[in-house]
C-alpha cells in the first residue's frame, strides 16, 4: 500500500453554527455530512470536503463543549490546506482581509508560500501553494470561492509532542 498523504482531520467545535458558517463560507467547503457522534449521539459529526468529497480533502468536527483552542504539546499546532499556488493566495489574502479573517500575509515557510490564519474559536489554520496538477477531487459549483482558488485538500498538518 502507498500512502499519498492524510485521508481527513477531525476536530472539535463548541460551536457548530459558527463551524459551518466559517467553513463553508468563508473557506467554501462543501459541508458533505451533518451526522451525530456513534460514541455520543448527543452531538453532532461535521464532515466538510472539496466538491466530490475526495479523500485527502476532508475536514471533521465534533460539536462537544470546549474552551478555545488550548496551545501545548501533545496537540495539533496547525492544519494546512492546498491551494492551486501563489496567485490563489493573494486572492485568499484579498478574501480573508475582506471578511474580518485575520492572517499574517503570504510568507513562505519550507519553500513553499504560505498563508497562516486563525478559524474564529482559534484552530491555526494555513493555505499552502500547491503548483502541482489537480489530479483528483473537484471543486465545488455552489462554493463562494471561484474554482480556481479552491482548497484542493489537506497540507501540510503539524503536531507538537513533549519528546
Amino acid at each position: 500500500m502507498q500512502l499519498t498523504g492524510f485521508h481527513h482531520l477531525t476536530a472539535v467545535t463548541a460551536n457548530a453554527p459558527g463551524n459551518v458558517n466559517f467553513y463553508t463560507n468563508t473557506l467554501g467547503l462543501r459541508l458533505v455530512k451533518k451526522t451525530v457522534n456513534q460514541d455520543d449521539v448527543s452531538s453532532y459529526h461535521l464532515f466538510y470536503a472539496d466538491g466530490k468529497a475526495s479523500p485527502g480533502s476532508d475536514i471533521t468536527f465534533f460539536d462537544w463543549p470546549a474552551d478555545r483552542e488550548r496551545r501545548g504539546s501533545r496537540s495539533i499546532v496547525r492544519t494546512g490546506f492546498r491551494v492551486a499556488g501563489p496567485a490563489s493566495l493573494e486572492y485568499w489574502a484579498d478574501r480573508l482581509t475582506q471578511l474580518g479573517v485575520t492572517h499574517t500575509g503570504v510568507a513562505e515557510r519550507d519553500r513553499r508560500p504560505t498563508l497562516d490564519f486563525e478559524d474564529p474559536e482559534g484552530q491555526r489554520l494555513s493555505l499552502v501553494a500547491d503548483d502541482a496538477p489537480a489530479t483528483e477531487g473537484g471543486p465545488w459549483q455552489r462554493s463562494p470561492v471561484p474554482a480556481e482558488h479552491q482548497i484542493r485538500g489537506l497540507g501540510p498538518i503539524s503536531i507538537s509532542v513533549p519528546d
